[in-house]
């Protein structure tokens, strides 16, 4: 663990790190992949929706001997439907049927009374209409679209629309790979799911305002001097957060996990994988994105401005001409990739730098006078 913090006390003073930014055509090229993976999971298996957005009708029985398979079985023999079966605590079964025609409820209750042996009366109907549903959906994709807005107007407003139109590629990126894997999972989609979606997303948001804060301080003054570039200072804006978001991000997954993995897998209770797939997925894609995909983003767009062009044109001429005395590897990056820019930006940053001497310290007395 020592180790570990040292670590991230050097990612933080620009000691050591890794080149995010030189290395962004891998990531595009990773997350690329996985996103035309989870589009194909929506296309052909498509989502699970649940019976809050199809209609339906949820059963629940009393304490009863049949199983869950057998609850399943009677269930889509009285309906026509596939049903979700789950053992209640009371040894009873909840039975959710969707799809279906609420007025045949009272129907497929008598059918299930009688298969499971129990008296009509003591099994409880919950009728949910289609219409409903559709109203559910149609929220629930207004308020996604409202805070997409908002994320782009607020991160415009406060550091600048190259880093907005970055943190919603991020949020599009999290959002379509965490409803791909719930399609290629086939979990069900429930309002627990759209809640989680929403969480994610401004978690995801979060790590991605902590590195621009970083990065817009950091760039301030950039044109005004001759050493990095714009990319350069984006991998350092990386790097020094790199620990942070590794930390919050390992402390988030960890109960979702035991809920996915423990409460939803060895336990078996089914109702809150609904949520806690969506959040596990979505914090781990919102990390990823953060590091790998928003920051390396803006530097490709902000490269691209006239200034930004100069400056590295600028920086790169400098590093030609030779070894400064405390840019020993920027000058061997230059002399090892010639005039690969993006090699050569690389190299300013990725390994230790050494820090300037102190021009007040003293000489030959305590109190730091020169004689």
């Amino acid at each position: 663990m020592s180790k570990l913090g040292n670590l991230g006390a050097r990612l933080h003073r620009g000691e050591v790190g890794y080149d995010f930014v030189g290395n962004r055509k891998i990531w595009y090229g990773v997350s690329i992949l996985i996103t035309i993976t989870a589009v194909l999971g929506l296309a052909v298996r498509g989502l699970n929706m649940g019976i809050e957005f199809q209609g339906g009708a949820v059963f629940t029985t009393p304490k009863t001997s049949a199983s869950v398979a057998q609850g399943e079985s009677f269930a889509q023999d009285a309906s026509g439907h596939t049903a979700v079966v789950q053992k209640l605590g009371n040894g009873g079964l909840r039975i959710q049927i969707a799809g279906i025609d609420t007025g045949k409820s009272d129907q497929i209750k008598e059918e299930l009374a009688k298969d499971l042996s129990l008296p009509s009366d003591k099994i409880n109907a919950d009728l949910v209409g289609p219409s409903w549903g559709e109203q559910i959906a149609n929220k629930a994709w207004e308020g996604l679209a409202i805070f997409m807005v908002l994320v782009v107007i607020y991160l415009a407003i406060a550091f600048e629309w190259r880093m907005a139109v970055a943190a919603l590629v991020a949020l599009v990126h999290d959002i379509t790979i965490t409803t791909g894997i719930y399609a290629l999972v086939g979990f069900e989609v429930t309002p627990g799911t759209v809640i989680g979606l929403l969480t994610i997303l401004g978690y995801s948001l979060y790590d991605t305002v902590v590195v621009f804060d970083s990065l817009k301080e950091q760039t301030k003054d950039i044109t005004k001097q001759t050493r990095w570039t714009y990319s350069d200072v984006a991998n350092r804006s990386i790097n020094s957060t790199l620990m942070r978001s590794i930390n919050t991000t390992v402390v988030a997954l960890l109960p979702v996990a035991g809920l996915l993995f423990i409460g939803g897998g060895v336990l078996g209770a089914g109702m809150l994988n609904d949520i806690s797939l969506s959040l596990f997925v979505g914090l781990a894609a919102g990390a990823y994105s953060s590091i790998f995909i928003a920051t390396p983003l803006v530097a490709d767009l902000k490269e691209r401005e006239p200034q930004m062009k100069a400056l590295r044109k600028r920086v790169l001429a400098k590093r030609a001409q030779g070894p400064a005395q405390d840019e020993p590897l920027a000058a061997a990056a230059a002399d090892a990739h010639g005039d690969d820019s993006e090699d050569v930006a690389a190299a300013a940053v990725v390994g230790p730098r050494n820090q300037p001497a102190s021009r007040g310290r003293g000489r030959g007395r305590p109190s730091g006078k020169r004689r």
